[in-house]
This record gives structure tokens, sequence and C-alpha cells, in this order.
């Protein structure tokens, strides 16, 4: 429940900041996409003195700016809830030691797969999540398409989302998931589907340390 009171209150961040930011645009008050370059924008609209903006939409834009105040406070009282659910739930802690999997996924994940041995193994958990391609197969030639997408929405786009993570080129720790993932890129795969690929196996590690419990080992280098 926490998780889904979060997720909605994300969505309605989200559309606040846009409202904002296109309205903000329409005068030619504009700033990169992602919630931390909204501060500037902010700042200009709560600056009575700033004649960059128009004082009548600076009336129309300064509720939504309050309420975006409002949600940005509600979030982080939720955040707060579930990492304190998370330190006391072993599972989650378990779950957290995969690399992309911090404790917002881990919890969710904890939380929502309460008997992970109703799956038959690891594919079957990533096939519950959506994260595994569509067979298009027949007569004895196998074909696949795009990512099924079935199942559990929510922890499907954590996964992704911890897995685009660590597709970033400033991250200072490299684990065995790293290096697979640039066997992949150098094979000139797209980004999003190396990302996929990634949410995959990250799913597959999670069933299996759900199911046979330990925490997440980096497999050692090869000479």
């Amino acid at each position: 429940m926490l998780h889904r009171a979060r997720s909605l209150l994300l969505s309605q961040r989200t559309a606040l900041i846009c409202a904002i930011r296109g309205h903000m645009a329409e005068l030619g008050l504009t700033a990169p996409r992602a919630v931390r370059n909204l501060r500037p924008l902010l700042e200009i609209l709560a600056d009575e003195a700033d004649q960059s903006l128009p004082p009548l939409a600076r009336t129309a834009l300064k509720p939504l700016a309050g309420q975006l105040a409002d949600l940005e406070a509600q979030i982080a009282g939720l955040d707060r809830h579930i990492l304190e659910w998370h330190r006391f739930n072993p599972v989650s802690q378990r779950l957290a030691s995969i690399p992309g999997v911090g404790p917002i996924t881990a919890t969710a994940l904890a939380a929502s797969v309460t008997e992970p041995s109703m799956f038959a193994s690891g594919r079957e958990f990533s096939a519950f999540l959506g994260l595994v391609p569509r067979q298009n197969s027949s007569g004895g030639r196998t074909r696949l398409g795009r990512t099924s997408k079935m199942g559990d929405r929510y922890l499907r786009t954590l996964l992704v989302t911890g897995a685009t993570s660590l597709l970033s080129p400033t991250r200072k720790h490299r684990c065995g998931l790293d290096r697979w993932a640039t066997s992949l890129a150098e094979k000139s795969k797209p980004t999003k589907l190396i990302a996929l690929a990634l949410a995959n196996k990250m799913a597959r590690i999670a069933w299996a340390l759900m199911t046979r419990g330990g925490t997440f080992r980096t497999p050692a280098l090869t000479a």
C-alpha cells in the first residue's frame, strides 16, 4: 500500500512538473528535463521582483508550485516509512545486495512476491514480470519478438530503472552484471535492449535469493 500510494503521488508530481515547465516555456523560460533542473524555474516563480514572469502568470502557477512542494514532502515521508520497513525485513535486505536494486525495489519485491516458490524457475518469474520476449515459433523454428510487458508493471518499471542506472558511465563501483552488459554493448546492441536484458537477469537473481536465501555475490573474474 505504501508503494502504490507513492506511485500515485509520483505520477501527480510528474503532471505538475510538466504543467509548470510547459506554461513557463510559453513565456521563454525553459529548463532541461529532470526534476532537479526545475529549481531555477521555481525560484523565478517565487521571486515577486523578477520581471521575466508576468504577474498574472505568477498568480496562475503559484498554486501548482505549492502543490508540488506538498507532494515532495509527502513522498519523502512515505520513503522514510519504506526504508524503515526495509531495515527490519531480511528478504528485502538480501534483495538490496543485487546491483541496481535499492530499498524501494527490494521492498516492493519482498512485499509483492510473498510466495516465490509458486514460480518454477527464475525465467518463469521474469515472464510474470513481463521481462521476456514474446515467442513466435512454428515449425521448429524459434522466433523471439518484443518484450511481452505482461504482469506487474510497477515491479517491471523499478527493475528496468535500476538496470538503466547500472549502464551509467559515471558509476564508480563495478560488478559482474556490468561486465555482462558491456559485452552486449560491444555487440552494438541498443541501450534500451541492454537495460531490458539486464532487468531480466536481475529478476532471475531476485527469484533465486528469495527462494534459496543468501545474498548476491559478484562472479569471480576468469583468467
